[in-house]
């Protein structure tokens, strides 16, 4: 039997909210990944001293609040597109698996068996 059979009555639903989500992820990904990185970098160019923000420790905190803010986000962006993905496959066709027959069934098994 092929893999990934589709059902014969399957119907799909109609595409909604997951999909115009889906498009504008890498927009989202890319300004929310570029705008602190933009203000950590202005933020360590500012810092006074000779060696930048190197010894400054509320330039370093502040950089590295943003480091995490950006880490935060990618992981928020990758949980929303997991979840579009389910929802996109849930309202694609229906799937046909191997028949198993059970064998405390009540009813007696139709269809062909198979002897693996």
């Amino acid at each position: 039997m092929p893999w990934l059979v589709k059902h014969p009555q399957s119907v799909r639903s109609p595409s909604g909210l997951e999909w115009r989500v889906w498009k504008r992820l890498p927009m989202v990904l890319l300004v929310g990944t570029v705008l602190p990185l933009l203000i950590a970098g202005a933020l360590w160019l500012t810092a006074p001293g000779t060696d930048a923000a190197s010894h400054d420790p509320e330039a370093l905190r502040h950089v590295f609040v943003l480091i995490g803010v950006v880490l935060l986000h990618w992981t928020l962006v990758l949980t929303v597109a997991i979840g579009c993905g389910i929802v996109m496959l849930m309202k694609g066709p229906t799937y046909v698996a191997d028949p198993y027959p059970l064998p405390d069934s009540d009813t007696p098994v139709t269809g062909p068996r198979r002897n693996d």
